[in-house]
């Protein structure tokens, strides 16, 4: 593929190309209560679907994220689950984010109740591990995302950095 004059610039700011949409159904968190670092919580993830051109996949029950809730306003997560796509294809996807609100935005959400999403700040930066063949560039590229939280579902954007 011929460079454009854009990649000549080694330094040049990358794009961003769609890769996926993601709506991850969670359920209740588990409180594991204060630490050193936050609150911490375990909020498990129990399904969900992901689409992108030409692919669909479904999210398999078994994951969870593990949240550290640093202070009132800011929060970060460690959501770990499967991808199962519907050619068969296996994905382990891992899924860290920054989420932050102001205080009684963020008291709201982690109480379960709908927040405005215009309110939160949520990005995220995906990584994937698969064996299959189709889908071997994607554990070869870097991914950010954005997301917002609702009652008991999660829905996220994935970019690909061009």
């Amino acid at each position: 593929m011929p460079l454009s004059p854009a990649d000549t610039n080694p330094l040049a700011p990358p794009a961003l190309g769609w890769f996926a949409d993601v709506a991850v159904d969670v359920g209740e968190p588990l409180v594991l209560g204060q630490g050193a670092g936050g609150l911490r919580r375990v909020v498990p993830i129990v399904g969900g679907s992901a689409h992108g051109e030409g692919w669909r996949a479904r999210v398999l029950p078994g994951g969870a994220d593990f949240q550290r809730i640093t202070s009132d306003t800011a929060s970060e997560l460690d959501a770990r689950y499967g991808l199962e796509t519907d050619a068969g294809d296996l994905v382990y996807v891992q899924n860290r984010a920054v989420r932050t609100a102001p205080a009684e935005v963020m008291a709201k959400l982690l109480r379960g109740e709908p927040v405005d999403p215009s309110q939160i700040y949520f990005r995220c930066s995906p990584s994937f591990e698969t064996t299959s063949p189709a889908l071997r560039w994607i554990t070869e590229r870097l991914f950010v995302g954005v997301g917002v939280r609702h009652p008991a579902q999660v829905v996220m954007r994935f970019f690909t950095v061009l």
